[in-house]
């Protein structure tokens, strides 16, 4: 009894000092900003908001905070210049992104490589000087994207970026660096290196890029640039010079191709006979449905096979048989765990195991850009999809499980996250929950029963708010992404039993590899086709186009990979802008609602807005999403 009475005072103690701890750490923080500001030159006054005795997290302009941690600096386009504390920054140690972006700092690089465990560094537009030693980013081994462009750093890229295994962006445009481009192993989605004083030839896996990303090099050579490399500009020496060989090198790269290719067969036809033990379906249905068909996205309704079985050779052994049966007894009591070399990253919907899935009456959904998809039913009566993504292969186990249990952490209304995957190094399985429903692509072009004549102007409305507000969460969780998104269209904007919009196949960016994230619908927009560039405001445009699908009821010919078929939704309705008869525009099975006819115009007025060809003219998510909400019904 005394102890159940001291309990109460125990937890006061705890809670007490827990506050102090947390107390003494926001002060901490707070003096090393405040000593951070004084570091620099401020003419126009713009930390006025960092001040003494005001909480950093949701007060200080460029302070970035998630749930009052503070996860980044973004100070940009504020006229600072002086110096830069890093020694102050170190009493941070959850940065994770520093942006400087066009300031008027000077002098050499700040010792940002105190900072080991930022993952983003942006000091682009400024006057920063001289060379960068070479082991600079040796210790930084979190980063992902570097952008030092327009500035005037010379001597030779250092090479410690090499080291860099999870760096994916790279931009040195601009700059006076000389020397030649250091062989760069990792695969990169964005790299610029033009306007220097580079030379020699350009590394073979960096070619994809383009000519832009090298032009205004003399003395570089070789593909994608239109100047053949004479013998004198090829490097010479191994891994130091860029990894490129000549002579003996060459014979020697040939003879181990050979050797690899061989060693390859050898594996294929030993292995043959045990392909069935991968995650495999057995359908009559055809399994390569084009994605531009309208019954063919994830979680259709289309025609498929009878069900079928995931199958392994295990399985019709008898001898597995038990092996099979403990292990799904194991997952329906284990946790949060790898059963059957399938992870669960999120618990809510029951445990199972690989061996559940490979027994599941199975049916084929559709055949992707990024991967298929099967709908599994189950046992326990758990129906989920299951996505076979071939062009996951960039990184590594520790990392991609990083990220999916990230994704599984996820709670929020709009978003659909994952319960499991499954890990291979060729193959990945992605498995979420299965939604009766489908899609909204086919609610609105392919189902012309009881669920389409629930789209009226109420529900659509509904529908286009919490697509804004799992953006939202995607932008505030995703911040550092270029792409919080990346694949945003009406087929991957499923919808539940009451139409609550959940998004899915978002912030798989990062995890794409480069020759396949055109595959993304946002590689399929003006800004990629026209400005060869992509950015957070390019899931603006992809929104746009949903919510102009949406209140026109039309297919928008943006879906098509080939161009052809449906309706350019943007130009007809920018044209109908133009000449003011906005209202013709709106779908007919809407127009019933004339009460709301002037909320209907509102959103295509948005739409279009987020639809703007230039993407520096057109609005930010953030501006979408409040414009979004101020629309009623």
């Amino acid at each position: 009894m005394a102890a159940v009475r001291f309990f109460p005072l125990i937890l006061i103690v705890i809670i007490f000092i827990t506050s102090l701890i947390h107390l003494a750490l926001s002060v901490s923080e707070t003096e090393s900003l405040m000593k951070l500001k004084q570091s620099f030159t401020d003419g126009d006054n713009s930390l006025s908001s960092w001040i003494q005795n005001v909480t950093p997290c949701g007060n200080w302009v460029g302070v970035v905070c998630f749930r009052n941690i503070i996860t980044g600096l973004h100070l940009s386009d504020l006229g600072l210049s002086g110096k830069i504390d890093v020694d102050a920054l170190m009493h941070i140690p959850t940065i994770r992104t520093i942006s400087f972006v066009n300031n008027s700092f000077s002098g050499s690089i700040p010792q940002f490589n105190k900072l080991g465990a930022i993952k983003s560094l942006y000091l682009t537009d400024n006057q920063f000087s001289g060379p960068i030693p070479s082991e600079f980013f040796s210790q930084l081994g979190s980063l992902k994207k570097v952008w030092l462009s327009n500035n005037k750093f010379s001597g030779d890229i250092p090479q410690s970026l090499t080291e860099l295994d999870l760096l994916k962006e790279l931009h040195l445009e601009n700059n006076e660096f000389s020397g030649q481009i250091p062989f760069l192993k990792q695969q990169m989605t964005s790299f610029d290196v033009s306007n220097n004083k580079l030379e020699g030839m350009i590394p073979e896996n960096l070619v994809g890029f383009g000519a832009k990303s090298f032009s205004g090099n003399e003395k570089l050579c070789g593909k994608p640039l239109d100047k053949a490399c004479d013998y004198y500009t090829l490097p010479t020496g191994g891994e130091n010079s860029g990894g490129y060989a000549t002579g003996l090198g060459v014979k020697v790269i040939v003879i181990l191709v050979f050797a690899v290719a061989a060693a390859l067969i050898f594996l294929f036809m030993k292995n043959k006979k045990r392909n069935e033990h991968d995650f495999s379906i057995i359908s009559r249905s055809n399994s390569s449905i084009d994605e531009d068909q309208l019954h063919q996205v994830v979680q259709v309704h289309a025609p498929s096979s009878k069900n079928s079985k995931f199958s392994t050779n295990s399985s019709k052994k008898g001898s597995s048989h038990g092996e099979h049966k403990s292990e799904s007894k194991r997952a329906s009591t284990t946790r949060a765990g790898s059963m059957g070399d399938l992870v669960m990253v999120n618990d809510e919907k029951g445990v199972f195991g690989l061996a559940d899935l490979m027994k599941a009456a199975a049916e084929v959904l559709g055949n992707g850009g990024l991967g298929s998809a099967y709908k599994a039913a189950m046992a326990n009566g758990l129906s989920v999809v299951v996505k076979r993504m071939r062009e996951m292969n960039k990184i590594g186990r520790d990392v991609f499980d990083a990220e999916m249990r990230q994704f599984g952490r996820i709670r929020h209304n709009n978003i659909l996250n994952p319960l499991a995957y499954h890990y291979r190094r060729e193959e990945k399985l992605y498995v979420t929950e299965y939604i009766p429903k489908g899609s909204l692509l086919y609610v609105l072009h392919g189902d012309r029963g009881s669920c389409h004549a629930d789209l009226n102007w109420p529900t659509r409305l509904k529908i286009v708010k919490g697509i804004a507000r799992g953006c939202g969460f995607l932008y505030t969780e995703f911040s550092n992404y270029d792409l919080p998104h990346g694949n945003l269209k009406s087929s991957n904007v499923l919808l539940s039993n009451d139409y609550e919009a959940l998004l899915s196949e978002y912030a798989f960016y990062p995890l794409i590899n480069p020759n396949a994230v055109q595959s993304m619908f946002a590689y399929k927009t003006t800004d990629y086709t026209e400005y060869q560039k992509v950015s957070q405001k390019t899931d603006v445009y992809c929104l746009g186009i949903i919510i102009l699908e949406i209140i026109t009821g039309k297919f928008p010919s943006q879906y098509h990979s080939n161009g052809k078929g449906g309706t350019d939704v943007v130009q007809w309705v920018y044209t109908a802008i133009s000449e003011r008869r906005e209202e013709e525009i709106i779908d007919p099975e809407l127009k019933n609602n004339t009460s709301s006819l002037n909320q209907m115009l509102q959103l295509i007025q948005i739409g279009a807005a987020c639809t703007e060809s230039n993407p520096e003219q057109r609005i930010t998510m953030k501006e979408a999403i409040r414009r979004i909400e101020e629309v009623r019904v």
